[in-house]
């Protein structure tokens, strides 16, 4: 039997990721998987208790907090305001997203919000959730532009058929109208911004 194992670095520890290695005898294809116990023990002490997986207005979201100054709970309320925001005020692009997106990712990352399309994943930004300084619908408009990421990807336009321009023009339309959807006192930034 054959294995190949690859060492990744992971801060100061090496994970060890296997892989699964094909062998064919006598006409029929064998799948020999190696299995170490100790893996998955190493992967838990390793995220320790900062991932998170929370249901949320059907969606799934999946926390990753590697800042112990921010409360999980905090920051799944603030996403539970935003979508609320756009459920309250555009059901219908709540329904899109449900449907476009198999989960909605927090996690610290360059910038306050991305659309993962091999994942199908909207990602809004850890820190970005947890400040309180910036108003839920201003969330919820992130959440409504990499929405129409998804909604633009799920319609098969992807790779050498895809203008990236025109998608975030398409995007930032999206925000602006749910920013006029909104009361003007909750509204305003999410207009002035797009």
């Amino acid at each position: 039997m054959r294995k190949a194992r690859h060492a990744r670095r992971a801060g100061s520890r090496n994970l060890e990721v296997l892989t699964v290695v094909s062998f064919t005898s006598a006409g029929a294809n064998r799948r020999y998987y190696i299995m170490m116990s100790f893996l998955g023990d190493r992967l838990r002490q390793w995220l320790g208790s900062r991932l998170g997986v929370h249901s949320l207005r059907g969606f799934t979201v999946v926390v990753d907090n590697t800042r112990p100054d921010i409360a999980t709970a905090d920051v799944i309320a603030r996403l539970d305001e935003s979508l609320a925001l756009i459920e309250q005020h555009q059901p219908w692009r709540l329904a899109h997203l449900r449907r476009d997106l198999r989960q909605i990712r927090v996690m610290r990352y360059p910038c306050r919000g991305a659309y993962f399309a091999e994942h199908r994943a909207c990602m809004v930004e850890l820190t970005f959730l947890a400040r309180r300084d910036i108003g839920p619908a201003t969330v919820a408009s992130t959440i409504v532009h990499e929405g129409m990421h998804a909604r633009v990807h799920s319609m098969g336009v992807s790779g050498a058929t895809r203008d990236r321009a025109r998608e975030e023009r398409i995007c930032r339309r999206a925000e602006l109208e749910f920013g006029e959807s909104l009361p003007p006192e909750i509204g305003a930034p999410v207009v002035e911004r797009a």
